[in-house]
């Protein structure tokens, strides 16, 4: 009687322990949702002319939109990129993903002329370019993690080298095409926040929401995975199936971000591990939400103090790598001990 009397009040106390975990992880989710609200408010309104409030907030909106997108497409594919590789410092970018969508942009643009309806039409070229992305990335898979049992260093060494691969090669074919094809490759590469193509954020949105019902199940399946491979496969996961799933959602996230703002190399290495160091939690349900309101926050407020403060003097993609780059010192050098 005793005996199972101390069992009931072990389990009440870890019950009433994991209870107020969730509660404190919920309350830091909803203090960051807060500060997405009160930064967009500003975003929308600061420095603007009442007298043309509909066209600053015609430019404003998508604006706001595709900073929200991209930063929640950087967040969810590094947290499950992360989880995949069992690894807190690889992510999409610096494996090289968003050179190698830069590299087929290019190609795109080199063997097809300018007025090809891969280059004219804006969707076509993104569903063309994510279709190899996809392809490039599962024959990333097989050569790469299934032979490299996730060693760091050369995976590493593999991505900085992939990287440099494909932007040496885009640089190339940069050079060679005609000068008005180069305009209209800038043109598909590099949109920016300031330049927001609504054509490509509406079939972007699509696409992100006809995701969402396919992965929604593999969520708590990642808690699993994040053991490893032999343990989840121990436990039952269909371990294969569901890391390239992974991958091909990865390809899609990466090229959607690339696509509206171009590469931001470091956000994704900064954001999962500042997340992943407020929330002390092995629950991807908490972790994708926080780190994709994490990342929503750092571009909002990133492009809000580009604008107002340093009046366009920069960019957001300077500032985020930078800082990032030294973040990744940080962690190569804390991982190394």
């Amino acid at each position: 009687m005793k005996a199972s009397a101390n069992i009931k009040k072990i389990s009440e106390r870890k019950s009433n322990y994991n209870f107020k975990k969730e509660s404190k992880l919920k309350k830091n989710i909803c203090i960051i949702a807060l500060m997405i609200i009160v930064f967009s408010f500003l975003f929308l309104t600061v420095g603007i002319n009442f007298k043309h409030l509909d066209y600053a907030m015609s430019q404003r909106i998508p604006k706001l939109i595709a900073i929200i997108i991209t930063g929640g497409c950087i967040a969810f594919s590094s947290i499950i990129f992360q989880t995949i590789t069992n690894n807190n410092i690889l992510t999409p970018s610096i494996l090289g993903l968003d050179s190698l969508y830069i590299l087929v942009q290019t190609i795109i643009v080199f063997f097809a002329s300018v007025d090809s309806k891969f280059i004219v039409s804006k969707s076509n070229n993104f569903l063309l370019a994510v279709i190899i992305m996809i392809i490039a990335s599962v024959l990333l898979y097989k050569i790469l993690f299934e032979k490299s049992n996730n060693n760091i260093f050369f995976l590493l060494l593999v991505g900085v080298i992939s990287g440099t691969l494909f932007k040496s090669i885009s640089t190339f074919m940069q050079v060679v095409i005609d000068p008005n094809e180069y305009a209209a490759l800038q043109n598909n590469l590099y949109a920016s926040f300031a330049s927001v193509n609504t054509e490509i954020l509406l079939i972007s949105s699509v696409i992100i929401i006809g995701i969402i019902p396919f992965i929604y199940d593999d969520i708590k399946t990642l808690d699993v995975i994040g053991l490893g491979k032999d343990q989840a496969i121990n436990l039952g996961v269909d371990y294969d199936k569901i890391v390239k799933k992974m991958i091909v959602i990865v390809a899609i996230l990466v090229s959607i971000s690339t696509a509206l703002v171009g590469p931001i190399t470091f956000l994704g290495l900064l954001v999962t591990n500042v997340t992943k160091q407020l929330f002390k939690t092995y629950k991807h349900s908490y972790l994708i939400i926080a780190s994709i309101l994490i990342s929503i926050v750092t571009l909002v407020g990133g492009q809000l103090l580009v604008e107002r403060v340093f009046s366009f003097n920069t960019t957001l993609s300077v500032i985020i790598n930078f800082i990032g780059g030294l973040y990744f010192i940080y962690l190569l050098l804390k991982e190394s001990k």
